[in-house]
């Protein structure tokens, strides 16, 4: 497992000629991150909630890389007024377009719970909800990462 920062891979806007399932991006940053998004079998996204939607930078993320994401299951992790509901329904959207496999549990951090975390510093381990969800998110996104593997390697090699 690891940590992967956007703020590590400062993109611009999405300003390829076409998505990287049909033209190489010229962008060395965008190179890098496909790099990095071909290296994993599955992923955790953690995301906050933005004017109803999934932030952009996030969003742009996700448009730099096609076949980097294929066949690959992913979770959620969103924290806002309602758990980022509405953020992770558009990213769970988003990712399945990309062709990838969505867990059905994910880990909605409610807004009270998030700024009392936050403001007054509680251990998000304390709520009983988090580690319930996320013990079966992890299950799940296992499950789905080890089973996808072995075909999607195979078809590659193909």
């Amino acid at each position: 497992m690891e940590i992967v920062d956007l703020r590590d891979y400062p993109m611009p806007f999405f300003d390829e000629p076409a998505s990287s399932a049909w033209v190489p991006s010229e962008n060395e940053v965008a190179q890098r991150w496909q790099k990095t998004v071909d290296g994993f079998d599955g992923f955790i996204f953690v995301t906050a909630e933005y004017n109803r939607g999934l932030p952009a930078v996030l969003k742009n993320a996700l448009d730099y890389a096609y076949t980097e994401w294929n066949r690959k299951p992913f979770a959620c992790v969103g924290y806002g007024s309602v758990g980022a509901a509405r953020s992770i329904e558009q990213l769970r959207l988003n990712c399945i377009e990309l062709q990838m496999v969505p867990t059905r549990t994910g880990v909605h951090i409610q807004g009270a719970d998030f700024f009392d975390a936050l403001q007054q510093g509680r251990d998000l381990r304390t709520i009983p909800y988090i580690e319930q969800n996320a013990i079966a998110m992890l299950d799940e996104l296992f499950w789905w990462a080890s089973t996808l593997r072995a075909p999607r390697v195979q078809l590659q090699a193909a």
